[in-house]
């Protein structure tokens, strides 16, 4: 048996060591994906705010949000300092036989500010836990009784077999077997929905629909639910008894403007809500999905069914405590507002870029600290990217893929900015930074996304082409 690797070593590996150690016991595939596109040949030394270092000195502006993880930037020092004090005092992660203070604590702060009567919380490790946990609670609710459930075209809630087959992305190219009974509407269409209601009938002319799945905002497209058609949705869903669920991993605890999306309308209360990404600090694998306290009850509230739905690391103490201080630091420093003072900056900012590069941008779009620049090309810059890379000139969303990505790779290299896209819809470009990002680094980025755009797409995109790809694609392998 070769020698185990501690942690000193691991920490001093070069990026090549690193790469073959992915490529024999990771994925080899991966080092070529990120490789290609101008990532990965770097190491962090640390990361602090809405800043990287690398090991060689060069200092990264981070855009990405950690795709909804890092609402309160890297490393926040309450964060830290709570996980400190949790280890230092040696508290008890996990045991059944004990209740857990920080458990009930959670439950309660996330109680008292959320509307109407959510009150009775879960806490698993990620959102696609957090999803099915919801909806098998929907199923539950209806003494498995109905067999339907509804989900839209653009959606994201999870990669496992279950979440994964409630996802309307391109991400899913392959087929996996999935729940039964699944219906797809058009996203934000509420016509659509109501005809998929009406159309799902058991035997005996009942509905047939245990629970509809939405995202009030989609950060996939960068597209929302009417104000309207969300209260109808939730009259619909009265009316029928159906279970709504809403899904704000990505876009809760501040992201938007408003604590969750949703909450900016009033009234408005789904009867399950899921959350994930940033209830974690940045530092711990937490989720979490609330009921309404007359939806639980009716599911679960009877001693044959109290460990219907457990898990091994449910309400693990120190995820627990970090959420905890994730959201006091969420509620303390205004992040709904600081997601609007980013966008006062950021709208104007890509409306204007837009204006000044027609014909690159097609649109942008966004709430919060969150947005989308859609690029567009035109037929020429498009037909350019079908010849560089010949390989997929039958899929035309690859094309456009391979012009954002184009512009993300110039400005990660030219400009220190890290950035990505989003894989579903129409692929915008994201603009998704933390919550703690200075007002002058928005506007770094913004100045820097002007300067490469000014260089034009065709330029831009025969020299990602041909520097980050090469002759891998051109010769169709």
């Amino acid at each position: 048996m070769s020698e185990l690797i501690g942690i000193d070593e691991c920490e001093n590996l070069t990026v090549k060591q690193v790469q073959d150690l992915y490529r024999r016991y990771v994925s080899r595939s991966q080092v070529n994906l990120m490789t290609s596109f101008g990532f990965g040949r770097e190491l962090v030394e640390r990361a602090e705010g809405a800043w990287i270092w690398t090991r060689d000195g060069r200092r990264i502006l981070d855009v990405t949000g950690g795709v909804g993880v890092l609402n309160h930037g890297h490393n926040h020092p309450r964060i830290l300092e709570a996980r400190r004090r949790f280890a230092e005092r040696r508290r008890m992660e996990v045991h059944k036989a004990f209740f857990s203070p920080y458990v009930a604590a959670l439950s309660h702060n996330v109680a008292e500010l959320l509307p109407g009567d959510l009150n009775i919380s879960y806490f698993p490790n990620s959102g696609a836990e957090a999803n099915e946990g919801a909806v098998k609670m929907a199923y539950k609710y209806h003494g498995g009784r109905r067999n339907t459930i509804l989900r839209a075209d653009i959606s994201f809630h999870g990669k496992t077999l279950g979440a994964g087959s409630l996802t309307g992305s391109a991400e899913n190219s392959f087929r996996f077997p999935g729940l039964p009974g699944i219906v797809v509407y058009p996203y934000g269409d509420l016509a659509a929905v109501r005809a998929a209601v009406d159309a799902a009938r058991t035997p005996d002319g009942k509905c047939d629909v245990y629970a509809i799945m939405v995202e009030p905002y989609s950060a996939s497209s960068m597209r929302s639910w009417s104000e309207t058609d969300l209260y109808e949705l939730r009259r619909l869903c009265d009316a029928q008894d159906i279970m709504l669920i809403f899904d704000e991993v990505y876009t809760g605890w501040g992201k938007t403007g408003s604590l969750f999306y949703f909450m900016r309308h009033p009234d408005l209360v789904p009867d399950l809500l899921v959350y994930s990404k940033s209830l974690g600090g940045g530092k711990a694998s937490i989720s979490g999905y609330t009921a309404r306290e007359s939806i639980f009850r009716k599911a679960y509230d009877r001693l044959s069914d109290v460990i219907l739905h457990s898990t091994t690391y449910y309400g693990f103490g120190e995820e627990t405590v970090t959420a905890i201080e994730a959201i006091n630091v969420v509620v303390e420093d205004d992040y709904p507002g600081r997601a609007r003072q980013i966008e006062r900056i950021l709208r104007p900012g890509l409306e204007n870029i837009q204006k000044r590069h027609p014909d690159a941008v097609g649109r942008v779009a966004g709430t919060g600290s969150l947005w989308g620049v859609f690029l567009i090309g035109g037929p020429k810059v498009l037909d350019l990217a079908a010849k560089l890379a010949p390989g997929f000139s039958g899929d035309p969303q690859f094309r456009t893929k391979l012009i954002t990505l184009s512009v993300i790779a110039d400005l990660y290299r030219e400009h220190g900015i890290v950035s990505y896209y989003s894989p579903n819809a129409d692929n915008p470009l994201v603009v998704a930074p933390t919550l703690a990002i200075e007002p002058d680094d928005v506007e770094y980025f913004l100045e820097s996304l002007d300067k490469t755009l000014a260089k034009g797409l065709p330029r831009l995109l025969g020299g990602f082409v041909r520097e980050k790809v090469g002759s891998r694609w051109s010769t169709g392998s």
